[in-house]
């Protein structure tokens, strides 16, 4: 059982390995949201995420006897480093089998703390199957990444340090994957104050928990499909369901695209890299319903690979508006390209790119297609720009942008 005293043991083992996360108070998110709104980050946590304070417990809860056997776990990443930098500390060796999809980021720094890595399947579920299946071969112990009353106890003391720093918060908003994290938070929250709110936050596309709680029974999705990988899981923990099934609030389910725009918002306001995963609870924050509350969100994780970065950016900038693509038919003379340039740098728009296209059609005269990407300062200058091209004879059309800078 997860216990108060169990939660207070917990906090106090994981202090030898973690880094504090103090709360840290958000004037941008408090006033687009209307609530009072403190980050926990644990994406600045040793290992990089969370993960590290219930891999840690867990394994220092083992006997002599089961370390020796050596570590198996699965992980879509975070738990792999949380493990493998744990079984350095214990000096037990460690295998973890991750997805083939896994970024290649929490791969290497998996490797990088000592542990053997195996890639198998494509999702978090087909790859745990393989762990269990080489941890009975091997006799290895087997560490679960959530559906583990130990793993979860370690993740809850999150919500001991929320309440040291904030005894009064209203409202804390927890991402949700397999449950681990969601159960020990919430757990441990209602135990502290029962009239607290604890919200589980997951991806549309892999909305497991949500679905289980419908059902009133852990539930397999058929697929999952969401850039928020860490919480990828198809299948939530039949362990910790329970203690979801009591203490957690609400679910509030995230598309994909939230989580683009409020990884820029965090990135330009609170300088700080946050995985898509662990966006899942900023995006939240605009859907509640309340005002003048005190809400933390708990940013789960900060591992995330350059070429996932790189994408996150572009597709955010394009979603705000700050960088487009148009196309313009326009007759093949000399002078056309120069009054096109000329309106957009009247309007203050940057070039980015340009294709001048003299084959869309079989008469250049009336018809050479030139598609421009440019940087606009937002939606509204956007529109501008798109205006002032219609205005001058043009009929620009919106397209989908390819690779920005290349």
């Amino acid at each position: 059982m997860m216990t108060l005293e169990k939660f207070e043991e917990a906090s106090e083992k994981v202090k030898e390995v973690i880094l504090a996360t103090n709360l840290i108070y958000s004037e941008y998110f408090s006033a687009q949201t209307g609530n009072k709104v403190y980050l926990k980050p644990e994406n600045m946590q040793y290992t990089g995420a969370y993960k590290v304070r219930g891999a840690y417990y867990k394994i220092s809860t083992l006997s002599k006897e089961e370390r020796k056997k050596g570590l198996i776990t699965a992980s879509a990443g975070n738990h792999a480093q949380g493990v493998a930098y744990a079984a350095k500390i214990y000096g037990v060796p460690a295998t973890v089998v991750m997805p083939t999809t896994t970024p290649l980021l929490k791969v290497n720094r998996t490797k990088s703390y000592g542990a053997e890595v195996v890639l198998y399947g494509s999702v978090y579920d087909e790859a745990c199957q393989y762990a269990l299946k080489l941890a009975e071969e091997k006799g290895a112990t087997f560490v679960h990444p959530f559906n583990d009353e130990t793993v979860a106890t370690g993740q809850g003391t999150i919500a001991m340090e929320i309440f040291k720093e904030l005894p009064t918060v209203d409202i804390i908003l927890v991402p949700i994957g397999g449950g681990g994290l969601a159960a020990g938070v919430s757990t441990l929250a209602k135990l502290l104050n029962p009239n607290i709110k604890v919200i589980g936050v997951e991806p549309a596309g892999a909305s497991c928990m949500k679905a289980s709680l419908e059902a009133g029974k852990v539930v397999t999705l058929p697929t999952v499909n969401t850039i928020a990988d860490g919480t990828a899981v198809k299948t939530p923990g039949d362990v910790v369901f329970p203690y979801i099934q009591k203490n957690i609030d609400e679910i509030i389910q995230i598309e994909d695209q939230e989580l683009i725009v409020n990884f820029l918002d965090v990135m330009e306001n609170h300088k700080m890299l946050v995985e898509n995963s662990g966006l899942l609870t900023v995006a939240a924050l605009k859907h509640l319903k309340c005002k003048g509350k005190k809400v933390v969100s708990i940013l789960s994780g900060g591992n995330m690979d350059i070429i996932t970065l790189s994408s996150v950016v572009q597709h955010g900038l394009i979603e705000r508006g700050r960088v487009f693509t148009v196309s313009v038919l326009l007759p093949d003379r000399p002078g056309e390209l120069v009054n096109v340039a000329n309106i957009i740098a009247q309007m203050k728009g940057n070039v980015i790119k340009l294709e001048h296209n003299q084959f869309v059609s079989i008469n250049r005269n009336a018809a050479v297609e030139l598609k421009i990407t440019m940087e606009a300062f937002g939606q509204e200058h956007k529109e501008q720009i798109i205006d002032a091209l219609r205005k001058n004879g043009y009929d620009p059309k919106q397209e989908s942008p390819t690779s920005l800078y290349q």
